[in-house]
């Protein structure tokens, strides 16, 4: 995929936060801007576990995707990517299974900007970008299946991603995307849980001049995989699923793996 550098960085501001970076400031990255680390330090005064449900975030992510490459699964469809990071979904993914394909899914520019981090694949398998809205499914879909064999079982991430809309539109989309995979797909779904800590986190996160984004109800979480079969260890804290160390810390991010029949 070709991308014009210097016409996306046009439409990237600096002056205001935006969530990719804020959320690349939490996982210690570097690309982001001086707006967007003191939101994502006035967030983290207003709640501290913030950094800490950021990283068990992509540790989910890397322990589901491995443990779904190592069941047979091959393709991937990871909707609200963010910035590319260490054990991104096609490092983990063509780790286990080098003939793994995988599509990114994002909107944002400054994600664009740096797709060509994300396009690294192995020679046997490959990635690649789609520029698209998450709850615009069926675009998404239809740009992904240039890349992904549909007939074949696909599992899709939405990751710390559907705050950014309400939670009725948020399990519609989800069912969305699983209504257009075949049987044997695969959801893996992670966010944050109403508390009153998160809420506090919400309200520090709005004064950003940025769009909200709005903590969850358990069931609105769990309403996404309505008709999914769950896989083990179920519905939780995200750090308690298959985690890979002993007696991990429980986060206010729940989250679920979820198999099509």
């Amino acid at each position: 995929m070709a991308v014009d550098d210097g016409e996306f960085r046009k439409k990237i501001r600096s002056d205001v936060p935006h969530s990719a970076r804020v959320w690349n400031a939490w996982l210690g990255g570097k690309d982001n801007y001086r707006v967007d680390r003191e939101l994502a330090a006035a967030v983290t005064a207003a709640y501290p576990q913030m950094a800490d449900i950021a990283q068990a975030s992509r540790a989910f992510q890397a322990r589901a995707v491995r443990h779904l490459a190592s069941l047979g699964v091959r393709q991937f469809l990871d909707v609200g990517t963010g910035l590319p990071v260490e054990n991104s979904t096609h490092e983990v993914a063509q780790s286990v299974a080098p003939d793994a394909r995988i599509v990114y899914v994002d909107n944002d520019p400054i994600v664009l900007v740096h797709a060509s981090a994300l396009l690294v694949s192995a020679p046997e398998g490959r990635t690649d970008y789609v520029e698209g809205d998450l709850s615009d499914t069926d675009a998404v879909v239809d740009e992904a299946a240039k890349t992904l064999d549909l007939s074949e079982p696909v599992a899709v991430l939405l990751l710390s991603t559907l705050g950014h809309l309400t939670p009725a539109d948020g399990i519609k989309v989800v069912q969305g995307y699983m209504a257009r995979m075949p049987s044997g797909s695969y959801l893996v779904l992670c966010d944050t849980v109403k508390t009153p800590q998160t809420l506090a986190a919400q309200k520090a996160y709005d004064s950003g001049d940025n769009p909200p984004y709005l903590v969850r109800e358990p069931e609105e979480i769990t309403r996404c995989a309505d008709g999914l079969e769950l896989v083990e260890p179920g519905f939780g804290s995200i750090a308690f699923w298959r985690p890979t160390e002993e007696n991990p810390t429980a986060v206010d991010q729940w989250g679920l793996v979820a198999r099509k029949p």
